[in-house]
């Protein structure tokens, strides 16, 4: 998430918060809220509250971490009146972070991922401010870059956070383990799991319980991505090589090959067996262009019908994204869709609350954003209303299969004109990012409609593998006239299924 390039490209961004570019369209905020409704929490005065983690607590608190090393509680956290909430200092004097995991019973400790390290905090004394801090681990080194982020998971079901480790600049890895990923068991043990990281923008799992995280476009990555953190993987950008000598990570065996420079990630994935391409690639600029904080629908229904979907948010245009995931060979990959505009700063953490609300803190500090303010936090509340939107989309062998949220008529939704598919990719290379490269216009041959009457079937000819597939639905309507919300979707085809 925190690339070189942002402090150039930011500076443009904060001018250029007045212009029609800095918002989205008024209609399209207003359709969206129809659904999905903002409630910004009333921030404590003359503070700069600027969100780096969220973690829920038992009780109807949520703790906020910031960037400014604040540890937050707010009290009555889900309140239909945001002044009702109140937000209390609980500790302070910490660098950066961004990460929290609560660990409930008797003790109570709170753990914190920070930039050096990950410390454990709690109350003891009962007066509402930590007062015992004590080191969990410290396997890496930071030298003082400002890109040396550290980012941290809640706990998994083994008890273990995991890290995502940012580069030293964009480009290099000149601090110990800078550019992997990896886990913390619950004795503190530091196990690097996975290298190739590269400027990372969050970390979570989905409903089984893997890990994924967020990168960013620069260097070995042509736009920003969902990655899927495996044990003895290699995702991408190959600067912290060095370090597989170490001693915490011999256990991996051989640094893999470096990828060739101006090649297709899929091409080097066939060459280099540890290779885990990128799960989701977000298009630049269409989706966003800095992907950061993630977290899986797990609320039961609460936020409305998209349960066991990943949620990710970008912090320049200050959005939140939609994730469908499916596993092809082994392999995760598939779809994004737009979700929510108009938040009111930068977006970096996102989180489900206690009560299916999905909490998100933001920051524009060094980089610019959509969302005018400084900093925010803010709550997105499901109205009850189901939006007509893409729920699923899965890739057959000569196509794909959407699933709609509500019924589809089947005049519209039968017909090839409504619909309209092209495909890209990225250059992978060791250079900045990448333009969008070798286009294709797939041939939409034949459309059916589900017996279910929520479904239907593409059949395409011209798939490409390693391929972003942009299929979007404008002529759709749903059984009750609706046009689709969001009718672009964008799928990472990287495996064909065999069936």
């Amino acid at each position: 998430m925190f690339a070189y390039r942002w402090l150039v490209a930011g500076v443009v961004a904060l001018g250029a918060l007045g212009s029609a570019h800095a918002q989205p369209k008024k209609t399209d905020a207003v359709k969206e809220d129809d659904f999905y409704k903002l409630v910004p929490y009333e921030l404590p005065g003359g503070e700069v509250l600027e969100a780096g983690a969220i973690e829920i607590l038992p009780g109807n608190k949520v703790a906020v971490g910031t960037r400014r090393g604040e540890v937050w509680i707010i009290e009555n956290a889900y309140a239909k009146d945001p002044a009702d909430s109140k937000f209390t200092r609980f500790a302070h004097g910490m660098h950066e972070i961004l990460g929290l995991a609560y660990k409930d019973g008797k003790d109570g400790w709170l753990y914190v991922t920070q930039r050096p390290d990950v410390t454990r905090i709690k109350d003891t004394n009962g007066d509402g401010k930590a007062d015992v801090f004590e080191v969990v681990t410290e396997g890496w080194e930071v030298n003082g870059d400002y890109h040396e982020y550290a980012f941290g998971s809640r706990f998994d079901k083994n008890g273990n956070i995991w890290f995502t480790l940012c580069l030293t600049g964009s480009f290099d890895s000149n601090s110990k383990f800078r550019g992997w990923a990896g886990k913390i068991t619950p004795e503190g043990k530091f196990i690097p799991t996975t290298s190739g990281v590269r400027s990372p923008g969050g970390i979570a799992f989905n409903a089984e319980g893997e890990v994924f995280y967020t990168d960013n476009q620069g260097p070995w990555n042509g736009t920003c991505g969902l990655k899927h953190i495996k044990e003895g993987a290699f995702v991408g950008h190959p600067g912290g090589f060095k370090w597989y000598k170490e001693p915490e990570a011999k256990y991996l065996g051989e640094a893999p090959l470096v990828p060739k420079s101006k090649s297709r990630m899929m091409t080097e994935a066939k060459k280099i067996p540890q290779l885990n391409p990128t799960c989701v690639m977000f298009p630049y600029g269409k989706m966003g262009q800095s992907a950061s904080g993630l977290d899986c629908d797990l609320t039961g229904g609460k936020f409305g019908p998209f349960e066991k979907q990943l949620f990710v948010g970008d912090q320049t245009h200050s959005t939140i994204m939609r994730v469908f995931l499916e596993k092809i060979d082994g392999h995760y990959q598939g779809a994004c869709f737009p979700f929510r505009a108009g938040m009111g700063s930068g977006i970096v953490p996102v989180r489900f609350g206690a009560d299916g609300s999905l909490i998100a803190g933001g920051t524009n500090r060094g980089w610019g954003s959509r969302g005018p303010k400084p900093f925010s936090l803010e709550r997105l509340v499901w109205t009850g209303k189901v939006p007509f939107e893409i729920h699923e989309m899965r890739a057959k062998p000569d196509g794909f299969e959407l699933t709609f949220t509500k019924p589809v008529d089947p005049v519209t939704a039968g017909k090839i004109e409504s619909y309209s598919v092209k495909t890209f990719t990225y250059i992978y290379q060791a250079d900045y990012g990448s333009p969008e490269v070798d286009q294709t216009t797939p041939k939409l041959t034949k459309v059916e409609v589900g017996k279910d009457g929520k479904s239907v079937r593409l059949h395409i000819d011209g798939l490409q593998e390693g391929h972003l597939h942009d299929v979007t639905v404008s002529g759709i309507r749903s059984s009750e006239g609706e046009s689709v919300l969001h009718p672009q979707a964008y799928y990472t085809l990287n495996y064909l299924p065999a069936k």
